[in-house]
């Protein structure tokens, strides 16, 4: 889920602004390896070091691989403890979520359970209701694609875009009936001439319409057809339940201050933001889960042992990006709830996520053998004094090279 402040935003990839120097030292790799693998690990650790330049506390990687996984780790999972993130931590995977959603979708397509080409009128009638939004020409594959003209209703949440709300508000429950009227009361989006445009709004409702196709929450259905099946017993669903599973890096998160801009957001100092509701990113955003999980979910996805393969090359078939988008991760075409990045190898399929206290960056060869994560510990960066700000996706090099380099 990506939030809608007063920063520069592409999707789930954040550009930010300002410095001020932190002082986070590296933690340093995990043990001793043998070669060729050392030469990578020390190419991931150097990434994931130069990463803490941008802000953020720590930095967790894993990457998965037939020739055996490498994990390396930087900085701090606690700034006043000064110790670093957990080699398993569990972390919000935000905007990741996603991909386990469209999964899911995609399995009852395969079921003809419901249709791709349905409409959100059939399964949700009455419920859009804004000015210039029609349900009965909205349908599952443009929810799944980002290519509705339905606004993100994370622009409606000022109840938590400052230090002084979020506190107040952080245990606030919301329905997915709420967000969607914060989304209604929005203008609809010109989509004319096939624009794309993110909006969390469409996997609020996809969450609504698993529940109505097969009557159990969409929670329910993630956790029975892929967390279960995969043995991913460390990957959480909370409805409204605000903890992180121990053990986890504390998520931090800065707000901006008097004065933000676009360039400047001012932000304050760190307040410790790991305890929040997690309905307020609900299908869109609320899963938490791990390095390890989450590499075998993605393998397991482009390796064809979650979707059957016609709808595996549903989830594939892509749109051009936003051109902002694209600027910040180069050549990234959207598919259902997946996209297709650029790499020095030819590209991967990713999807990341920020929310509140974390940002979770990953990319998966496309027949799924390699798998890389990371995790950050923070979804505000402030770089650091002299640290130009990044133009585009500050993991863009760690993942190519996790995902190219070393075979």
């Amino acid at each position: 889920m990506t939030k809608r402040r007063i920063r520069a935003t592409a999707c789930t990839a954040v550009v930010l602004a300002g410095g001020m120097a932190l002082g986070i030292a590296a933690a340093g790799a995990a043990g001793a390896d043998a070669s060729p693998r050392r030469d990578l690990r020390s190419t991931l650790q150097h990434d994931a070091d130069e990463l803490l330049k941008y802000g953020t506390p720590g930095v967790l990687v894993g990457l998965d691989r037939a020739r055996g996984d490498v994990t390396v780790r930087s900085g701090f999972g606690d700034l006043a403890g000064r110790t670093p993130v957990p080699w398993d931590a569990k972390f919000r995977i935000g905007s990741f979520t996603k991909t386990y959603v469209a999964a899911t979708v995609l399995q009852l397509a395969g079921e003809r359970r419901l249709s791709l080409d349905d409409s959100v009128h059939r399964w949700l009638p009455g419920l859009l209701t804004g000015k210039g939004i029609d349900a009965r020409t909205i349908t599952v594959r443009q929810l799944l694609q980002h290519t509705t003209p339905l606004p993100d209703y994370t622009r409606k949440l000022t109840m938590i875009m400052s230090e002084k709300e979020f506190q107040k508000n952080r245990y606030k429950t919301l329905t997915d009936e709420q967000l969607v009227r914060m989304a209604m009361s929005l203008p609809a989006r010109d989509l004319s001439k096939g624009r794309w445009e993110y909006s969390n709004t469409n996997y609020t409702l996809l969450g609504m319409i698993i529940k109505r196709a097969t009557g159990n929450p969409w929670q329910e259905e993630v956790r029975d057809r892929i967390l279960r099946p995969l043995g991913l017993r460390n990957t959480f669903i909370p409805k409204t339940d605000p903890a992180v599973p121990r053990p986890h890096a504390i998520g931090y998160e800065r707000f901006p201050g008097e004065g933000a801009s676009q360039e400047d957001p001012k932000y304050g100092e760190f307040i410790d933001a790991t305890r929040i509701n997690p309905s307020l990113a609900g299908a869109a955003g609320a899963m938490i889960s791990t390095t390890d999980d989450s590499n075998r979910f993605l393998r397991a996805l482009l390796g064809g042992r979650v979707l059957k393969p016609a709808q595996l090359a549903e989830m594939k078939k892509t749109v051009p990006t936003s051109a902002a988008f694209q600027g910040f991760l180069p050549g990234a075409r959207y598919g259902l709830g997946i996209m297709y990045i650029s790499n020095s190898c030819g590209g991967h399929w990713s999807h990341g996520g920020d929310i509140f206290g974390y940002m979770t960056r990953n990319g998966v060869t496309p027949d799924g053998s390699r798998s890389v994560v990371v995790s950050l510990n923070t979804d505000s960066l402030k770089p650091e004094p002299g640290v130009p700000n990044p133009t585009k996706d500050i993991t863009l090099e760690l993942i190519d090279h996790a995902l190219c380099g070393g075979r």
